[in-house]
């Protein structure tokens, strides 16, 4: 089946940017024009592709098709810079989406867009490691850093070495619910500190300890720093990564919550198994930024 590729980066934009509208503004047409371009496509398909929400968001074939228009730019973007060529191609910017965990995003990931090639934007999508897999099967992002070992399907897979979390607890709270020791009881009871709903660090590191689940009540705090404070102003305790966990504990302001506070969690470079030179040059960098900050 041949496809036709101005409909297919109407999709894409459609995807990315959430809207018929700013599609359009993306592509330099009007909103009808995007709409007659998607209908076309879900007519030679023979399927819907795009769901008409807020933001708008794919199908199952939806996302196929969004890959492959992706994957396409890429290769594109990458033929006409070996080419020389300065047509319409050369002026438009190849859009990288990339699933990085908050805690990556907010300490190591960033040393590896310094430099970044001209014509090349990234679209950062911060999402927990154990779920930036999904959006890799999907379609949704080019790359991801996850906690996956095991390749999706299509992906190649390059280990980036551990990020370390320390349990960690202001001293007032530490003294208040484990002056007996940090064991299952009191691992029930003391409040712990999640960043979402998705965050089961602490959950893991309580069960390695307690030798079987816990269930304390938990906040969600889905901000680094806020998260940090939260732990400071002695609301319970949690996992922070060990570069964001110095300055407390040198402070004082934080205290280590048992003898051996700590979790390392092995993440992953996942990435289209594509070969180009754009994404080879983000993957080297990628990997050269883990290198110099994880275990």
């Amino acid at each position: 089946m041949n496809f036709d590729r101005e409909q297919l980066r109407a999709l894409s934009a459609v995807l990315d940017e959430g809207t018929f509208e700013a599609a359009a503004a993306r592509l330099h047409v009007t909103p009808s024009a995007v709409s007659q371009r998607i209908r076309g496509l879900e007519q030679q398909v023979g399927r819907v592709l795009v769901v008409r929400a807020r933001p708008c968001r794919p199908t199952e074939p939806g996302a196929v098709l969004a890959r492959l228009a992706s994957q396409l730019a890429v290769l594109e973007h990458d033929a006409t810079a070996l080419l020389g060529d300065g047509g319409p191609e050369a002026s438009s910017p190849t859009r990288l989406a990339v699933a990085v965990n908050a805690d990556s995003l907010s300490s190591w990931f960033p040393a590896a867009l310094v430099g970044l090639p001209d014509g090349v934007v990234v679209d950062l999508r911060r999402e927990d490691q154990d779920r930036t897999a999904e959006l890799l099967r999907d379609g949704t992002v080019t790359a991801a850093v996850t906690a996956d070992a095991h390749a999706v399907q299509g992906c190649r897979v390059r280990p980036l070495g551990a990020m370390r979390y320390l349990a960690v607890a202001a001293p007032r709270v530490r003294e208040r619910w484990f002056a007996d020791g940090v064991d299952a009881a009191a691992l029930d009871r003391a409040p712990a500190i999640a960043f979402n709903r998705q965050d089961a660090l602490q959950h893991r590191f309580a069960q390695r300890l307690a030798g079987r689940a816990v269930h304390p009540p938990v906040h969600h705090v889905p901000s680094n720093s806020a998260f940090v404070a939260t732990l400071v102003a002695g609301l319970g305790w949690g996992m922070v990564p060990e570069a964001a966990a110095a300055g407390p504990l040198a402070a004082g302001t934080l205290v280590e919550l048992a003898p051996e506070p700590w979790l390392d969690v092995p993440l992953y470079w996942q990435h289209w198994a594509l070969r180009t030179a754009t994404l080879d040059d983000l993957t080297e960098r990628v990997v050269r930024a883990a290198a110099a900050a994880l275990r």
